[in-house]
Parts: C-alpha cells; structure tokens; sequence
C-alpha cells in the first residue's frame, strides 16, 4: 500500500504492523509494531549537497534505518531524537527501541523485559549518541542505553544488547512504493 507522506507528518504503527520509508537518497526507514516517527525535515537535491538535512523524532517505539547518499555524503546533516538522546549517523544501518513502561513482549538476553529508556544497536557504520549528560560513539556490532536526558549514553556488552529486529519478510522486501522527497513521485511512502 502507498500512503503520501511530507515534512512534520507523524507516522504511527499499530499492533502488528511494520512501516517502511523509502527517501530519495535511497534512506529507508523500518518501523516497528506500537511506534511513532515526526519527519522533522528532509531535503535532498543532488545536484547541491549543501542544502542536505534529514530530521526525523522517535517519538515512541523502534525503527531500523539504512543511511542514503545524503547521510553518506553530508553524515553531519541526518539526525535522529528520541525522548533520552539525540542519534548522529555516520554512514551506518542501525536501530532505536524506545522504552517507557511498553517494552514487557520483548525479550532480553537473559530473560526480562528491557529496561525504560532507549536502547541503541549498530549493525555497520557508526552512531555517536548525545544528551545533556555527555556522549557515547557505537561502532559496528556494539550496543548502547540511555535511560533519560540526565544519564550518559552508555555502551552495553554485546551479551546484554538489545538489537532492533524485523521479520523476514519486512526486511527483505524490496518494496513496491515511491520515495519520500522531492523528484520521484513527491512525497510517498511504501507500507508492506
């Protein structure tokens, strides 16, 4: 299903449902079931790199995102916020579950439910994570938690990470939809 999506539009899932945005640059964006995204901005012409600049708000829930050529060519212009911290990329795949008192389905290494706050994974690339309590850089394979705004970003032994899952058939779907952005068919996005 193809669905019109633009600048300060909030994107919700709801149980059982994946989102996936494809942008121009060739950025996607995976949500899971229960989350919520803002696109803040996003502007892309390839033809002047300049005025690259990609925004976007967890609000709530996870999401898995794959850099485009504006995060690979302008990695200081693609930011992430979420509740507890802010996500700078730097040419990566990762993912983002935010945590408030909704995360009892998910299953920790160990056993348990994870803990509030959010929790960060790096498959490629790297993240630098920031709030007002200081800053944390994940590379490749690594895992992070912030539990609030007044708490450092932390990494996490890989034994005790949480990394963002989607099912088989979300992440290998090559998607059927337009792109988000201007160029292609202005402003859509592909929902499997």
């Amino acid at each position: 299903m193809k669905s019109g999506v633009a600048e300060g539009d909030t994107l919700q899932t709801v149980q059982g449902t994946y989102a996936r945005l494809r942008f121009d640059d060739g950025a996607e964006v995976v949500l899971r079931p229960d989350s919520q995204m803002k696109i803040e901005e996003f502007k892309y012409d390839e033809a002047k790199p300049e005025s690259d600049n990609m925004f976007f708000s967890l609000l709530k829930g996870g999401l898995r995102s794959v850099t485009g050529l504006l995060g690979r060519r302008n990695r200081d212009r693609v930011k992430v916020a979420a509740p507890s911290a802010t996500i700078g990329i730097r040419g990566t795949h990762f993912g983002l579950l935010f945590c408030d008192n909704n995360c009892g389905a998910i299953p920790m290494p160990g056993g348990g439910a994870p803990a509030n706050g959010l929790h960060v994974d790096v498959v490629d690339g790297s993240v630098s994570i920031s709030n007002n309590a200081g800053q944390q850089v994940l590379n490749a394979g690594q895992f992070g938690y912030v539990a609030n705004q007044t708490t450092a970003p932390s990494a996490v032994p890989p034994q005790q990470g949480i990394q963002v899952t989607m099912p088989l058939a979300i992440s290998r779907n090559a998607g059927t939809g337009g792109s988000l952005g201007k160029g292609r068919n202005d402003a859509e996005c592909a929902i499997p």
